[in-house]
């Protein structure tokens, strides 16, 4: 019998390892962000996988206020040449942003199957 993730916090694990959001053992991803078709262990079907632009939004907040604010420091401390801006802080961008981004959408996509997430209907569709 196959082992199942029934806890809030093994989701979240789940999905900050990118792992399967069912079994934890396999694999989310097949590239970088691409969601496979399905679990190769378990065989899920990760068709109810749609994070949109959520994971995005998040790290976006995050990357701004740590970039920003360190800029801004820097800029009242040191008033740096523009040139140290960029070499400062072009490195940053990138890592607050990419690093963080698969776990995040993992995470988003475990959370969506563990509290079972589906598109809203309307009308008399049950």
């Amino acid at each position: 019998m196959e082992e199942r993730i029934t806890t809030l916090s093994g989701a979240i694990l789940a999905g900050l390892s990118c792992a399967c959001p069912r079994c934890g053992k396999g694999g989310l991803f097949e590239g970088f962000l691409t969601v496979r078709p399905r679990c190769e262990v378990c065989g899920l079907d990760y068709g109810f996988a749609d994070s949109g632009d959520g994971p995005a939004v998040f790290i976006m907040f995050l990357a701004g206020f740590i970039v920003v604010g360190a800029a801004l420091i820097t800029e009242i401390a040191y008033q740096p040449p523009f040139w140290v801006h960029a070499v400062l802080w072009l490195p940053l961008i990138l890592i607050v942003t990419l690093g963080p981004l698969r776990p995040m959408k993992g995470l988003m996509i475990a959370l969506q199957y563990h509290h079972q997430a589906a598109e809203s209907r309307f009308g008399g569709e049950h």
